[in-house]
């Protein structure tokens, strides 16, 4: 996924903002290498942070919680 979106968000950027020229491919290659190890860490690291995060706001495991004591009750 790191690959693709930096291959493809670089190669936009780099055409919008230098146009193709002489060394479009040279500058693309070098902006998608730097761009491709931003992306790489980020997809390897943001979703623990973010999933640590979450883990703080259970919003469906409490609902469960409820429920599966409210069903218990019941059938006692």
């Amino acid at each position: 996924m790191a690959f693709c979106m930096s291959f493809f968000i670089s190669f936009i950027l780099v055409s919008i903002n230098f146009g193709y020229g002489n060394t479009f491919l040279l500058t693309w290659l070098k902006i998608w290498s730097q761009a491709f190890i931003c992306a790489f860490f980020g997809a390897s690291f943001f979703p623990r942070i973010i999933q640590q995060i979450m883990s703080k706001f259970n919003f469906v495991e409490k609902s469960q919680i409820n429920e599966n004591a409210f069903l218990e009750r019941t059938k006692q």
